[in-house]
């Protein structure tokens, strides 16, 4: 693994620091006006801007390698953004197969605006949602069976995916004064995750890193508290392979083995986008697994994972522009399909 530089990971946290500082001037609405804008960026300039060719005797000039340098780091970067768009586009045709093209483009192009506007949310959104403010900006729909669980405070499992604003469901919760756990993959670079980590602990939301998180999670429960996952990442080979939109995604057994050990409900929620123009959100969660429902099944591990997985489809089905398309749900390939490629390479 590449050792990072201390200093450019500083660097970045000072630069994010200061757009922070001075995009706040401005109110939200406007910023959230200025990312859709990068997110369309994002998706139609790396297709047409072309390549930039520099002619190999001109990198023999000592004092000219720093231009090829240059031109090789920027195809590299609009190759990267281009896969995005790509691989996007290949996932929702794959799920829905009835879409037409400009249907495709039109979702991916969607998908990637919200996943710009979800990051000046995740910056300000501690700032503007408290106690008080807390209905100005969110509205909750079909929570009633979840709420009666999380009253009971007798411990819940809670599951969304990258769908909506996936970081304000557990905050807002937080913020009504519920105990709320959400298990986390710290990021790289310490400085900017420490300056996250304390925008989000400002509700009372507590953060659990997923790394040796085993024994730490079964306590949450046990102690009558929400313990809250992102369920619709990619769980290598050695995940549980169930359906996701028609194709086999490899999902992680800790999920379901945990509700098992602990005989706790499985509360399947989203913070839903409901406009464009403004900071407005639905909290929801369209289905909860009891305990008594697994009982009755021959192998309760692989029904506990693929009904979750089946609740949080039916979610992404609602507003599928607001899930997070590029990323690589469907990476990991079960074993026999693999061995029936042979030497094929198999698309995800």
């Amino acid at each position: 693994m590449k050792r990072r530089s201390i200093f450019v990971d500083y660097l970045v946290y000072v630069a994010v620091r200061f757009l922070t500082t001075a995009l706040s001037i401005f109110h939200v609405e406007t910023n959230l006006r200025l990312m859709r804008g990068f997110g369309a960026a994002w998706f139609h300039l790396p297709h047409a801007i072309p390549e930039t060719r520099v002619p190999a005797w001109l990198g023999r000039l000592g004092f000219m390698r720093w231009l090829v340098k240059l031109s090789n780091s920027g195809n590299k970067l609009l190759s990267r953004f281009r896969e995005h768009r790509n691989r996007a586009e290949g996932h929702i045709r794959m799920a829905f197969p009835e879409m037409s093209p400009a249907q495709v483009s039109a979702t991916a192009k969607a998908s990637m605006q919200q996943l710009t506007m979800l990051a000046i949310e995740v910056l300000f959104g501690p700032k503007l949602i408290t106690v008080w403010t807390l209905t100005n900006y969110i509205h909750l729909r079909k929570l009633d069976e979840a709420l009666r669980v999380l009253l009971r405070r007798k411990g819940c499992i809670m599951l969304t995916g990258h769908y909506g604003n996936w970081e304000l469901l557990g905050y807002a919760l937080a913020v009504l004064g519920f105990d709320i756990v959400a298990v986390m993959r710290p990021l790289d670079n310490e400085y900017l995750n420490r300056f996250l980590l304390d925008q989000r602990e400002r509700s009372g939301l507590k953060l659990l890193y997923k790394k040796g998180a085993t024994r730490a999670a079964g306590d949450v429960i046990e102690s009558g508290g929400a313990l809250c996952f992102i369920a619709d990442q990619n769980a290598g080979s050695k995940g549980m392979f169930v359906d996701f939109f028609g194709k086999k995604a490899s999902t992680y057994k800790s999920i379901g083995l945990l509700a098992m050990e602990h005989r706790v409900p499985i509360v399947v929620g989203c913070a839903r986008r409901l406009s464009l123009e403004k900071f407005e959100y639905e909290l929801c969660a369209d289905r909860v697994i009891q305990p008594e429902e697994w009982d009755r099944q021959e192998d309760p591990l692989l029904w506990i994972t693929q009904e979750f997985s089946n609740a949080l489809e039916d979610l992404v089905r609602k507003a599928p522009e607001q899930y997070l398309w590029i990323h690589r749900r469907w990476k990991s390939r079960p074993k026999d399909e693999v061995e029936a490629a042979g030497n094929q390479s198999v698309p995800h």
